[in-house]
């Protein structure tokens, strides 16, 4: 055999004997490296002939393309190895039993969004949705708060680049919705909005739902009985007291706060008769201006509006404090005021008492 396919033959069983990636570097080094085999072999070849030199170094490249092909082989196969080896070593066994996972819940918000539009789905409102950015006409100029208006300054709002802001109440999507529907309009609008507020009843961000009839025979009495049977069905108390103030608000006229009655004996807040007053709504008449910026004529077409804050009617409703604990993502917090992944409310089913945690029953 000729002492180039010997030295190839020798190479191959040498890596193939390396145990291990170490070891096959060392063979490496014996063939390859700077004091190797091929290396010697090469540096030889200046001793001869320019004839001679040519044939010999064709055939010793050969023979180094042949090593290199067998090394990188190895390794390859050495690499496969290792990583079965760790993937064994790694695998699940699933057999085994699993392991106890903690049961998701429902949030108070989403919970008290889904049982107010039950409430209002029940007496034929339809749900509108609109964009969270907007621009000034939709969230302030066309419910009567032009330029420069005093009722701008009721809110603090946060502004984005190009003169747009971040919605601070859902009423730009009764606004849409009026632009793009003839009356009779019968909708709730519910949402996130925003305003620049932080405290243990306010956040930057919170939800709202505004509601929104029109039509040519709606006036105060249908808002009034509305809204009463609202607050008697959300917080489950048949005979609860409501009252109307007088209020102002720039895009209804007349307008009004809503109370409801609630007894704080002993320190202890409890919804319903006892003598106190809690305010959770604001209502009124549509303005005429609104309905005119809408392209819907107030001399044939009024209606009432409304709104309140989730948030704070789910407080109110399931007894919690502190407002920014609903967006600490504490799981312990979840447990507690949460409700079942299936107590979802329906116009069939009505309001469900699967609650998970001392929350109280929806």
């Amino acid at each position: 055999m000729d002492s180039l396919e010997q030295l190839v033959e020798t190479a191959r069983a040498a890596f193939a004997g390396a145990p291990s990636p170490a070891a096959l570097e060392n063979e490496k080094a014996r063939f390859l490296g700077k004091a190797g085999s091929v290396t010697e072999l090469l540096k030889g070849l200046g001793k001869l002939g320019p004839d001679e030199k040519r044939t010999q170094g064709a055939r010793i490249n050969a023979a180094k393309q042949a090593i290199e092909f067998l090394l990188e082989t190895r390794r390859a196969e050495l690499a496969e190895g290792e990583l079965a080896a760790r993937l064994a070593q790694q695998s699940i066994d699933v057999t085994l039993p699993g392991r106890k996972r903690s049961a998701g819940g429902i949030h108070p918000i989403m919970r008290t969004w889904m049982r107010v539009e039950e409430i209002f789905g029940s007496i034929g409102f339809d749900v509108a949705d609109g964009p969270e950015i907007e621009n000034d006409w939709y969230n302030f100029t066309a419910l009567n708060n032009p330029e420069n208006h005093p009722a701008r300054s009721m809110q603090d709002t946060f502004y984005v680049e190009g003169g747009m802001v971040l919605r601070t109440h859902t009423s730009p999507i009764q606004v849409r919705y009026m632009e793009t529907h003839a009356p009779p309009i019968k909708i709730i609008a519910p949402g996130r909005v925003y305003r620049v507020d932080s405290d243990a009843t306010h956040s930057p961000m919170f939800h709202q739902v505004e509601g929104l009839v029109i039509d040519r025979t709606t006036h105060m009495g249908h808002l009034k009985g509305c809204l009463i049977e609202f607050c008697r069905a959300f917080f489950d108390v048949e005979d609860l007291p409501v009252r109307f103030r007088p209020s102002y608000f720039p895009f209804t006229e007349p307008s009004a706060e809503v109370d409801i009655g609630c007894s704080r004996a002993g320190g202890e807040l409890k919804i319903g008769a006892g003598g106190d007053w809690l305010e959770i709504l604001g209502s009124g008449m549509v303005h005429p201006q609104v309905l005119k910026n809408c392209g819907i004529d107030p001399a044939e077409y009024q209606g009432f509006a409304f709104g309140m804050g989730i948030e704070r009617v789910a407080m109110l409703k399931y007894g919690i404090p502190d407002l920014r604990t609903m967006y600490d993502s504490d799981l312990r917090w979840l447990r507690h005021y949460g409700f079942l992944p299936l107590d979802i409310p329906s116009p069939v089913r009505g309001p469900l008492l699967g609650v998970t945690g001392a929350g109280g029953a929806a």
